[in-house]
């Protein structure tokens, strides 16, 4: 009898005053930073006292392993992306609806999926990160149009990310593609492909290149550009295209046959919260959540020209569009 009851009390956890069955445990993909993610999941295992296990990839990369897994989910909840990604997810029949009631009072429009299937959380903007000692080296003007990203200047000393594994990058793709025409866009990033270094998997990793001077000028979404490039001291300075940019509605969703769709619902409530929105401040982030803090210094919608972007047919369309980017850029 004694070592029943010690087998009992080993399928517990107390945590936080809350009694925890062992298999409470909840398992995502996120496609956020790995230090932003970190911390998000700390607060939400603290004020919850549910285990969180995770995996971090671009988002692009969080759909293939998602498509691949189809048959065997290994995951509950896909944490954080743009919302065309998870467009193109409920395209393939990856998920499944959730409305969340924390949400449902400010979650209008575009900032949700309207059959439910994904769910808003933060706003962000695609931007370039400058390296200031190479402009101001050479007195160049910091760039203020896609146009400006063509000079000579600037050969061999851009980076962006892999359109197919970044939602960042892919998000710059669908913008030209919707600022420009197709034909027009494309024929863009051939003449870019000139001025472009090297790609990475994840769409913020240029903004670390461009700070440490490795390259003269990264593309990616501004909170991004703030947190990892200006926050951190480096000679980093924020811009965008006059013509207008396109943007994320960052999202979350619930992984069909996921094996822990209640745990991951509480996360989403938890990050629809006044609480968990405000932990976005420490990213540089636009939170939806109108309650929320917004920190001093992000980049918002009414100060930046953004175009007319549409993410439901940027999510429909990205297989056809990568297709056509990798035959043409060749990458």
């Amino acid at each position: 009898m004694r070592r029943l009851l010690w087998i009992m009390l080993l399928v517990v956890i107390l945590v936080g005053g809350q009694v925890l069955a062992a298999g409470d445990v909840l398992r995502m993909y996120t496609a956020l930073d790995t230090n932003e993610a970190k911390i998000y999941i700390e607060a939400f295992e603290k004020d919850t006292g549910i285990k969180v296990e995770w995996v971090r990839m671009s988002a692009g990369e969080v759909l293939t392993r998602l498509r691949a897994e189809a048959k065997n989910p290994q995951v509950s909840l896909w944490f954080g992306g743009p919302s065309q990604e998870f467009i193109a997810a409920k395209e393939l029949g990856l998920l499944i609806p959730y409305e969340s009631p924390v949400g449902k009072p400010f979650l209008k429009g575009n900032l949700k999926d309207p059959d439910h299937i994904w769910t808003g959380f933060y706003f962000g903007a695609i931007g370039f990160a400058s390296n200031t000692e190479f402009f101001d080296k050479r007195n160049l003007p910091y760039p203020t149009s896609w146009q400006d990203l063509l000079r000579p200047e600037l050969r061999k000393n851009i980076s962006l990310a892999y359109p197919y594994t970044s939602g960042t990058s892919y998000t710059v793709l669908a913008t030209l593609v919707q600022l420009m025409g197709e034909d027009k866009a494309f024929a863009y990033w051939a003449e870019l492909s000139k001025n472009i270094h090297h790609y990475n998997s994840s769409g913020s990793a240029c903004v670390t290149q461009a700070g440490l001077g490795e390259v003269a000028l990264g593309i990616a979404f501004s909170h991004d550009v703030i947190v990892k490039g200006v926050d951190k001291g480096y000679p980093v300075k924020l811009t965008f295209p006059k013509e207008g940019t396109g943007y994320e509605i960052g999202a979350m969703a619930l992984v069909k046959g996921g094996q822990e769709l209640d745990l991951a619902k509480k996360f989403i409530d938890y990050m629809l919260s006044k609480k968990g929105q405000d932990l976005m401040k420490n990213w540089f982030r636009i939170p939806l959540n109108p309650e929320a803090e917004v920190v001093e210094g992000a980049a918002k919608a009414a100060d930046i020209n953004l175009i007319n972007f549409n993410e439901v047919w940027a999510g429909q369309n990205k297989e056809r569009l990568i297709e056509r980017w990798r035959d043409q850029v060749g990458q």
